[in-house]
């Protein structure tokens, strides 16, 4: 369906969520609406319009949160920049897997430095064993990352909903290739 900008206590432009992170976000008292979209959820009780712009209710204080790297899948994956770090193949998330390089049975970590992005065959090569163990070298040392991982969504000025311009302090002027006073 759509997408709904979250912008911080301040208006600040925070991230995107999914209409369903939308509304339990709402649900949950965390934010207030801003914006609707002109499409709606409809259930036997209740017909709701999906939020297009979020307000959080509490402030999130960005230069804290910029030092917190989060150890998650995504932050893998764009730590990697979608690359098998055996065969250097640059893949979708949906054939990618995460490797220990270093087997948990071995004694291996669940951490930053231990795991690696790898495509489907060659994380079935490797299997239970270390890269030395199945003969594969890996193209980068795994290491916690020293910036924050941030996924773009690419929506280009033109695709992105005029509910948020304002927000995103994107001019209507700037977006209209026929308006001859810029």
């Amino acid at each position: 369906m759509s997408h709904a900008l979250v912008l911080n206590a301040s208006f600040e432009p925070l991230h995107i969520v999914t209409w369903q992170r939308a509304i339990q976000l709402l649900f949950q008292g965390k934010v207030e609406v801003i914006e609707e979209s002109e499409q709606e959820i409809r259930t036997v009780r209740l017909t709701i319009k999906i939020p297009a712009v979020l307000r959080l209710l509490s402030y999130v204080p960005l230069t804290r949160k910029k030092h917190l790297i989060r150890f998650s899948r995504t932050n893998i994956f764009l730590r990697d920049h979608h690359i098998c770090q055996y065969c250097g193949g640059k893949f979708s998330k949906s054939h990618l897997t995460l490797d220990h390089v270093v087997p948990i049975v071995q004694g291996g970590r669940k951490c930053w430095e231990n795991i690696v992005t790898a495509c489907k065959p060659c994380n079935q090569r490797k299997g239970g064993r270390t890269p030395a163990q199945a003969a594969m070298q890996l193209i980068r040392k795994p290491r916690q990352p020293a910036w924050l991982p941030t996924a773009n969504l690419q929506l280009g000025i033109s695709r992105a909903p005029d509910s948020w311009k304002i927000y995103l302090r994107l001019e209507k002027r700037a977006l209209d290739p026929g308006d001859s006073s810029t």
